[in-house]
């Protein structure tokens, strides 16, 4: 089914590739709990109308949520005058994820690693783990503010 473009929604633009028609957005989301929800809802639906498998579909669901959740409350730390930059591309091969704050960044190689014995019961450090696990590709800017995330589609099963 081609991708309708909303008038409303100047920010949501299909471009044709060699592959097939691919979707694009781009949007600004304030640093509030919750706002994940103004672009989940779309990136998720475009991952089934590209025929993504439910598995691929969880992992970049679960990653690109973590990663705006660390981009509001531990870049922005919820400070209602910065906003939080996602952009994202869908094709029926690649999704790609981009996550921007306006915060002072961090260090990812510093994260310390959530498996070992005297970290299992700590609160943070799960979301970098796992988006590591589940994307294809993950690489953040030198300054640690942005990260940028890509799924491969995974071969059928069968």
């Amino acid at each position: 089914m081609p991708h309708q473009k909303n008038p409303a929604d100047p920010s949501a633009q299909p471009s044709e590739s060699a592959d097939a028609a691919e979707w694009r957005r781009s949007i600004e989301l304030p640093s509030e709990r919750g706002a994940s929800r103004l672009i989940m809802e779309q990136l998720l639906e475009q991952l089934g109308i590209h025929g993504w498998s439910p598995s691929d579909i969880f992992a970049i669901h679960l990653a690109a949520e973590e990663a705006i959740v660390n981009a509001i409350v531990h870049g922005n730390k919820l400070d209602p005058s910065k906003v939080v930059q996602v952009a994202c591309v869908v094709s029926p091969t690649l999704a790609r994820i981009e996550v921007t704050d306006e915060g002072s960044g961090f260090d990812p190689a510093s994260v310390p690693d959530c498996r070992l014995e005297d970290r299992l019961e700590a609160p943070n450090g799960r979301g970098v783990m796992l988006m590591r696990t589940f994307m294809t590709r993950i690489e953040y800017s030198p300054r640690g503010n942005r990260v940028l995330m890509e799924k491969q589609r995974s071969p059928a099963e069968g």
